[in-house]
């Protein structure tokens, strides 16, 4: 797997305009006929009864004989009149067409809900999304998010934990919107553009992965008094947690200074990795009943797995890993339905399944070749709770059924996947299941693409079956019909998750900075 490390990131541009790009592509259409300027003319007006020109006066008697319409047959139409109308835009399919000579990708907004692109200092190898205040199920715009970042920065020192608060997302200005939406306040200002405001504390070395503790649903946001907690993985091997919530509130009221004391220094630090680097983590809560008595996972390259709890008195870094895979550990994921048990995938090809009550500190089963290549990102489905993505080096993603993994020590082979997708050309780098919609899913790869997928889409036998041999080539036959949107435009895609308070909303992170929107296809 090609590592996303520090260096990768040093030659971006933070001033770099970006338009983000959907899968319509300009096309120019052949250019219209003019008439030479010597042939422009020859019949200033085919009713007038003279004509003249600077080489002879034709008295206007001497057609009298002439058919008038013969005459008419000569004009000239409008230059405008003349001119074809260019071929509609077509759909540029990846992997099927590519971008001729001066051909860019244009973004169709008529697919689009909502759209937008924003720059930042530094970029950001992984982000994270912040509960907030504002309600669920939220639709009206402007819209208003919340993401924690960790950057990668020149050279160490220079790294920052930022708090991005994004606001006055607008609803994308259509050319056909009618006018029935006139008296609808949230239309007002579709041309103001987005703002970006951000509070930052220091943070030694690259952040290679972030996370937010997770808060339960449709409960405030804690007051300003009360801890919320990010974990960094940092590049020189240690993993700090954060207490972010004072960056918020200053970012919210105005006037307000966040304590030094309690931001720029960490909570608490993981030393459990030595100096090993990572990028596996994932948090849990105990649940609803006792949200703050939070766990903590943590992978590094090194194939070792570090399990952090909380106590009354603060965190406690378990010193006994867990050790099954022979390579690095690249994510984790806890279980939505089974407090102590997690998931693991890795540069060896596998995915793993643990219960942290196991003797032994082993897996208790997994997917020995779940991947051709490095198995970089998974994601267990939080509604159906058996069902695990997974996203490999080689491009593909996989979804997989637990309830066939085998356990350790069978002899049985490893299950199929109950669906397969090889659409991206190059590795998967991020994977999320929809946090409502069981059958969706969004992923990111290295080949410059967001996708959104709905497994609930079958293929049309009909349609496809009834196609004879000698009929054109449908140029979307080899797009899976499970794949909803392809999202283009930005460069190296790290990251992208759905806003859990926003339905439909999707942020994603690239070398060339933040895009944030929403499809009508979800």
């Amino acid at each position: 797997m090609s590592k996303r490390t520090a260096t990768e990131f040093q030659s971006a541009s933070t001033s770099t305009e970006h338009e983000p790009k959907k899968i319509p592509r300009n096309t120019s259409g052949p250019q219209p006929q003019r008439t030479p300027d010597d042939e422009m003319g020859e019949y200033e007006d085919g009713w007038e009864d003279e004509y003249e020109s600077d080489e002879e006066v034709v008295d206007g008697t001497a057609r009298e004989g002439e058919d008038d319409m013969d005459v008419d047959d000569q004009v000239l139409p409008p230059i405008e009149e003349s001119e074809e109308q260019p071929p509609a835009p077509d759909t540029f399919i990846p992997g099927v067409h590519k971008l001729g000579k001066d051909e860019i990708l244009e973004p169709d907004d008529s697919v689009y809900v909502m759209r937008h692109s924003m720059n930042v200092n530094w970029p950001c190898l992984s982000f994270d999304i912040l509960r907030d205040n504002l309600g669920d199920f939220r639709q009206r715009f402007p819209a208003t998010t919340y993401i924690v970042t960790g950057s990668q920065a020149d050279v160490a020192k220079n790294n920052e934990i930022s708090v991005y608060k994004m606001s006055s997302l607008q609803k994308t200005q259509k050319e056909n919107d009618s006018d029935s939406d006139d008296d609808d306040d949230d239309d007002d200002t579709l041309d103001e553009d987005p703002i970006l405001e951000y509070r930052s504390i220091p943070h030694l070395g690259g952040v290679n992965r972030i996370r937010a503790q997770p808060l339960p649903t449709s409960q405030p946001l804690p007051p300003a008094s009360h801890p919320y907690y990010v974990a960094s993985w940092s590049e020189i091997g240690k993993v700090h947690i954060w207490d972010v919530r004072p960056l918020i509130e200053a970012l919210d009221v105005p006037g307000y200074i966040p304590d030094k004391s309690r931001t720029h220094q960490p909570t608490f630090t993981i030393n459990s990795h030595g100096r090993a680097e990572g990028f596996a983590m994932d948090w849990a809560s105990s649940g609803e009943s006792n949200p703050t008595a939070l766990r903590l996972l943590t992978g590094d390259v090194q194939s070792r797995i570090y399990l952090t709890t909380t106590t009354p008195s603060g965190f406690n870094a378990l010193s006994q890993p867990f050790l099954s895979h022979t390579s690095s550990v690249e994510d984790l994921q806890w279980s939505p339905s089974e407090a102590t048990v997690f998931a693991s995938c890795s540069a060896d090809q596998s995915v793993q399944i643990w219960d942290v009550r196991s003797k032994g500190r082993k897996s208790v089963a997994g997917i020995e070749k779940a991947h051709e290549s490095d198995v970089n990102v998974i994601s267990w489905n939080r509604g159906t709770s058996y069902l695990l993505l997974s996203g490999g080096d080689e491009g593909g993603i996989k979804v997989w059924d637990l309830r066939n993994v085998k356990k350790k020590g069978s002899t049985a082979a490893d299950p199929a996947p109950v669906a397969a997708f090889r659409w991206h050309k190059a590795p998967i780098t991020s994977i999320e299941w929809h946090p409502t919609e069981d059958s969706i899913f969004a992923a990111s790869g290295a080949d410059d693409q967001v996708t959104l997928w709905d497994l609930a889409v079958e293929q049309d036998d009909e349609a496809t079956g009834g196609m004879m041999d000698d009929s054109p080539v449908d140029q979307t036959q080899n797009v899976p019909p499970q794949l909803l949107f392809v999202h283009q435009g930005q460069r190296d895609v790290k990251e992208v998750h759905w806003h859990p308070q926003i339905p439909g909303a999707v942020i994603s992170t690239a070398l060339d900075g933040f895009n944030v929107f929403k499809t009508i296809s979800v």
